[in-house]
């Protein structure tokens, strides 16, 4: 028996992993009274009594949790991460199983593990396999446009949706500096900072994330096979992430895979533009977050 602590399971992404874990025969699951969710000593105490701490916390409390468990020497836990305060850190794996060979075993051996980020999750998966192909440059110029489902938001934005007092669609994060470009950088192998945009629609979850491309203006001025082919060879064996052929719809559901942990990859193109669209579908709760988790928790557990 594992026995896991969430840090923060009052918040989407925690009370999401802590009701899928409720059921599973595998693990026990501790947690602190409510009146003591604050309380230092009672943290440091449980955090000394767990196999693996998952933490579903803002930065800097993240980061005070972590200077716990260190603490404890080899008493502490293994650390499963949600925040974005160590995603890019030295000492850290990068929870993205699927990013490259080797990455789910780094994940399996790892003691301090960041979870990836949910639009990260989606940018990651399409310009790393091209970018390892050769088919795009670290120095490409590129714009990645994504929208989310509400819930990607936290408490204040689902409220502002579910009362009716948010609009339809909305564009944020204007000042081009969204806090998960920095791992779609390292990640990405990019060392020319793409352009992000993303956007948030009136529906709870779901996610497209998109990045137009220009094919002449790519190395060896690929064809449309050639980007397809890069994507069913590096998730040929993927368990969660799969190549899919463009919908004959011209159409694409942001909502399509919710409910789900799997992510799919898209090469919509038009040859005689010399135009592709890649697109990334996933579900913002699953594979953009709860999920992605427990698939690194797995892996941790040695499954």
């Amino acid at each position: 028996m594992t026995r896991i602590f969430i840090d923060g399971d009052a918040g989407t992404t925690g009370l999401e992993i802590r009701e899928r874990l409720a059921g599973r025969s595998d693990i026990t699951l501790l947690a602190l009274p409510q009146e003591k969710r604050k309380d230092v000593a009672a943290k440091r105490d449980i955090l000394a009594s767990v196999d693996i701490a998952i933490l579903c916390l803002p930065d800097e409390a993240a980061k005070e949790t972590v200077v716990l468990c260190d603490a404890l020497g080899g008493q502490g836990p293994r650390v499963l991460d949600a925040s974005t305060a160590h995603r890019v850190a030295e000492g850290w794996v990068y929870g993205f199983a699927e990013l490259c060979q080797g990455q789910a075993a780094a994940i399996a051996s790892s003691r301090r593990v960041a979870n990836v980020g949910c639009y990260a999750t989606g940018a990651i998966a399409l310009i790393r396999p091209l970018v390892d192909a050769g088919l795009i440059r670290p120095t490409q110029p590129l714009t990645i446009n994504a929208v989310s489902g509400y819930s990607g938001g936290g408490r204040q934005m689902i409220e502002a949706y579910e009362s009716g007092k948010a609009p339809a669609f909305e564009l944020y994060a204007l000042g081009l500096e969204h806090k998960h470009v920095p791992e779609i950088m390292a990640y990405g192998k990019l060392t020319q900072r793409p352009l992000f945009a993303p956007s948030v629609g009136n529906f709870r979850q779901g996610m497209l994330v998109s990045i137009p491309l220009v094919l002449d203006a790519l190395p060896g001025k690929p064809k449309a096979g050639d980007l397809e082919g890069a994507y069913a060879r590096h998730y040929a064996d993927a368990k969660h992430v799969r190549f899919a052929s463009a919908p004959a719809s011209g159409k694409l559901d942001a909502l399509a895979l919710n409910g789900t942990d799997d992510m799919e990859v898209f090469v919509i193109a038009n040859e005689a533009r010399g135009h592709a669209l890649l697109v990334a579908r996933l579900d913002n709760l699953g594979k953009g977050a709860a999920g992605a988790a427990l698939q690194n928790l797995d892996l941790m557990m040695g499954k």
